[in-house]
This record gives structure tokens, sequence and C-alpha cells, in this order.
């Protein structure tokens, strides 16, 4: 039997575990508990600095504690905080970025501007991605991460996806392993199958889908209807391809691109860099302001939107590589540089390179803490300074926070 031990839940801590404190010092992880809260909990991990934990029982709860939506909250890996009012989850994930850049960063008191909260705290998922079981059903991995766990609800999705997910059916067996559902701005949704074969699979189709199917090699053949999304964004047009990547939260995508707008100067055309670029979502707004806007993206589909949304700008030019590659032989002299990097943040050799550029105006747009402060500090030792902060929650009920940093040298940013 698991050994058992009692103890007091300290604080929420990024990646939406509570932080306690064994006998022995090292620092206990449990998920779906809340300060304050006496637990019984068992170990499922042990590490010579650290312990992962499960919760048994709720000895003393938290006034904080709300019962969740959700029957599969605390099976299910997808949602985080389903126990917390919307009110607190934003205060909690506040304490969080301020911890972490405090702790990582090195930045006293970091100059935090509040958090945007999301229009809709539920079904504001324009894109939900489902593993499929042996036995064909759909469903999440689990909070481990070892399983696939079946599923007949969720409220994350937008109607659309919710309407349509249920109705799927694979035979046992099958060799498709994960399927993503999108909706665009048209609410037309488009279904992409990926799969462990070359060749795309037999269908039956009886429902208003597009269907495209996603091979190993990366290869893109369409089953049915179109092979595009459509997004209209603030009076702007924009395709995107089944297996880009685009941000699930379109009103809050919306308020990102006013706050990158009002930080640009407006009384002159301006040299712009954009890393990490994508499908073009913020390049197409940065673009009346640009002299010229030079962007760089590594992946293959996320280039061919770009080229395909930007197509009638002439004062665009896009670097189809990876940032570490491209820009240490970039000879260019950004007034304003945009980076949208993945989770994992800049490579250290994009990172020297940009910060050798030298640009008056840095907007960093993170979705981790972590690599956004390891980031920041190494900006702050060259020279720059921080500017106001802005978080985003681009996605209620989980521990993501989306944040966005004005980095300056001769200038100040004011949201």
């Amino acid at each position: 039997m698991a050994e058992l031990y009692e103890i007091r839940i300290e604080k929420l801590v990024f990646g939406g575990d509570g932080l306690a404190r064994l006998p022995d010092g090292r620092a206990l992880f449990v998920p779906f508990v809340l300060p304050g809260e006496l637990v019984r909990v068992h170990l499922t991990e042990e590490k010579a600095r650290y312990v992962r934990a499960y919760p048994e029982v709720i000895l003393e709860s938290s006034t904080d504690r709300i019962p969740p939506r959700c029957p599969y909250f605390t099976i299910c890996g997808g949602c985080h905080y389903q126990h917390l009012s919307y009110h607190k989850q934003l205060e909690v994930k506040l304490a969080i970025l301020k911890d972490q850049l405090e702790r990582i960063g090195g930045i006293s008191n970091p100059p935090l501007k509040g958090i945007i909260p999301s229009d809709a705290i539920w079904n504001y998922r324009n894109h939900v991605q489902f593993h499929i079981t042996e036995e064909g059903k759909l469903g999440f991995k689990d909070f481990t991460g070892a399983s696939i766990l079946p599923i007949s609800e969720c409220h994350l999705p937008q109607p659309e996806i919710d309407a349509v997910w249920k109705q799927i059916e694979f035979e046992p067996g099958t060799d498709i392993q994960r399927i993503s559902l999108r909706q665009d701005s048209f609410d037309e949704v488009v279904l992409l199958l990926e799969g462990s074969e070359e060749i795309a699979p037999e269908m039956t189709l009886d429902l208003p889908l597009s269907v495209c199917y996603l091979a190993p090699d990366g290869s893109t053949t369409t089953l049915a209807g179109d092979d595009f999304h459509t997004y209209h964004i603030k009076g702007k047009t924009l395709s995107i391809s089944p297996e880009s990547f685009f941000q699930v939260n379109t009103p809050l995508a919306k308020k990102m691109i006013d706050y990158i707008c009002a930080a640009l100067p407006a009384d002159k055309k301006l040299e712009i860099l954009e890393l990490y670029s994508g499908v073009g979502l913020f390049s197409i707004f940065l673009e009346p302001y640009a002299r010229h806007l030079t962007a760089i993206e590594s992946s293959l589909s996320a280039c061919y939107d770009f080229a395909i949304n930007m197509d009638p700008f002439d004062n665009v030019s896009l670097y189809e590589a990876s940032v570490e590659d491209t820009l240490p032989a970039l000879d260019i002299k950004p007034d304003v540089v945009l980076l949208d990097p993945p989770r994992s943040g800049m490579a250290k050799a994009a990172r020297d390179a940009l910060i050798t550029l030298a640009a008056p105006l840095v907007i960093y747009i993170s979705c981790d803490p972590a690599t956004l402060s390891r980031d920041l500090k190494a900006f702050l030792a060259a020279g720059y300074q921080l500017d106001e902060i802005k978080a985003f929650d681009m996605f209620p009920q989980t521990y993501h926070i989306e944040t966005m940093i004005g980095l300056q040298r001769t200038q100040r940013v004011t949201w």
C-alpha cells in the first residue's frame, strides 16, 4: 500500500499543482488542491529534491473551493482550476506570474498591470485535440499522461465542435491516433485525422465537416470539403491550414492585437522584425505600420498560410527557417521586434542574436512564465528596460498564462 501523508498546502504553483513540504523538507506537489487545505495524499513519484502525490481525501477544505462542472475533473489532465471561481483563477495566475518573474527572472516588483479576462470561461476553444482509445473512443490524456481517458462530455470546445465530436466514431484498433477539430469564424468545422499509415483511411461522412488526413511524413490529403479554415479578425481575413497553429481563444487574440498596435509608434514607418510569425495573425496588423516587415517561421504549413495571407503586401518578406539558424546571419536594423516563441522560449543562439540587434522596442509574447523569466533575465542584463506587463487569460479552467511584455532601450511602452 502506498505511504500516506497528511499535509497542509502552502500555495499554487505554475503547472496547476499545490505546493507543500514533507517532514524531510522536500517539496511536495499535489494536483487539484487549494492553499490552506489539509489533505491526505499518497506518493506517486519520488526524487531527491521533490515528490509528487495524489490527493486521497480533503480533510480541511478551503472556503474558495467550488464544485467543478465536469465529472472528469481530477481524472482528466485538461483542466486544473475548475474547483476555483473564475475571479480566483485570475488572482492565482497573476500571483504565479509574479512569483516566476521574481524567482527565475530576478525581477523585483515586476510591473504587472493586471490580467485581461476571457470573454467566455466555458466553450471558448476554437480548436480541440482528441486521442483515440484501443476501442475507438475519443478521449483525453489522463492527469498522469500515461493513458487515454474516454469521455462523453467536455465544457471547453466552442458549440459547433461540441455538437460534432460526440458523433464521431472509429472502429476498434483504428490506425487513427489523434484527431483535431477546429471551428472558424463562420462556424465551419474542419476535422484533421492523424494516423500511423501513409495512405489515408476509408471513411463514411454523414456530418457537415471538412476532413483532412495528416500522414506520418507530414503530407496532408483532403478527404472531404475544404483544406483550410477562414478567420475574420478585426476586418482582416486569414486562411489557416488544419495542421497550422492558431490562437484557440479568438476574442482574446483580438485584444492582444489591440495591445500590440497600441505600443507601436504611429508617427513613422517602421522596420519591423517578427520572430515565430506563424500564419501571419499579428503580421497582418503590423504591416500598416511597417516600411518593411521581415518574418521568420519554421513550420512548413504556417509558412504556406503566411504566404497566402500576406500576399497582397509588397513590404513583407518571409524566411522559412528556424529563428536560431536565421537570426545570427540576418543583416537588419529593426525599430521593433515582435516575438511569440513556443513554450520552450528562445534558443540561446536566437536570444543572443536578438540582443545584439539592439532594437529600440521588443514585444515578447509568452505562454510559459518560466522560460519567459529566463529570457527576460538575459535581456535585462544586456541593458533593456522592462515596461508594463500584461497577462491575458487565453485558457480559463487551466493553469496556462499568456503574457505580453514590452522591453525598450529609448522609449517607454504604456498599455
